[in-house]
């Protein structure tokens, strides 16, 4: 049901919403990009591709994009078919442009807590801008963009949590270091989305 602020809010045009997805993936893919260099591991969907990567070898982009397809439905079903449609042109662009940007970019060294914190605060504001054009990234973000809507339960927090219970399960797939490194910036992406995703400061929404 539209709220009254949605009524009053600005609406975001069509150009606009596609611009948002193409610089919010890109701000995301950058930050898991410096991530995959460093060894490092972040939650959600992400965080579980990693493991396999990690693992088996098999490209993060596509193990990516694969893992998020059952989430689609509970999208349709719960948030709508336009939400559907960003979220998965947003996984699709993010699942392409981690693997891409490495054929632009060559890092010789990267500390891990630099990573972590640069590459977890740009894609806490990756998060925010999708958010805010009604997209996400699938998976956990999914779930908690749903809680927050329908529950009254902070976005932010909630993910907070699920990350941090998946980073906790990668204690055996990545040393000490990689691990504190990857809390640390479990915390950055999620203490940008807690301070900024919020609908009484901010009320613009996308055109039907």
């Amino acid at each position: 049901m539209t709220t009254t602020n949605e009524t009053a809010a600005p609406r975001h045009s069509l150009t606009e919403d596609i611009l948002a997805i193409f610089i919010g993936t890109l701000f995301v893919s950058f930050g898991l990009a410096l991530f995959k260099v460093a060894g490092l591991l972040t939650g959600s969907t992400a965080g579980l591709a990693f493991l396999v990567f990690y693992l088996t070898g098999v490209p993060f982009g596509a193990v990516f994009f694969v893992i998020n397809l059952p989430f689609y439905y509970l999208a349709f079903r719960r948030m709508g078919w336009r939400f559907t449609l960003k979220t998965f042109a947003a996984v699709a662009l993010v699942s392409a442009m981690t693997e891409l940007h490495p054929r632009f970019i060559h890092i010789a060294a990267l500390d891990p807590f630099y990573a972590a914190i640069f590459g977890g605060s740009l894609m806490g504001v990756g998060f925010i801008v999708l958010f805010r054009h009604q997209a996400s990234l699938g998976g956990v973000n999914i779930l908690a963009l749903y809680a927050q809507d329908h529950y009254g339960i902070r976005a932010g927090k909630l993910q907070m949590g699920i990350d941090l219970a998946i980073l906790a399960a990668s204690y055996f797939v990545v040393d000490i270091k990689a691990l504190l490194a990857s809390l640390a910036g479990a915390v950055a992406i999620n203490l940008v989305i807690w301070m900024n995703h919020r609908r009484d400061r901010y009320v613009a929404w996308s055109a039907p």
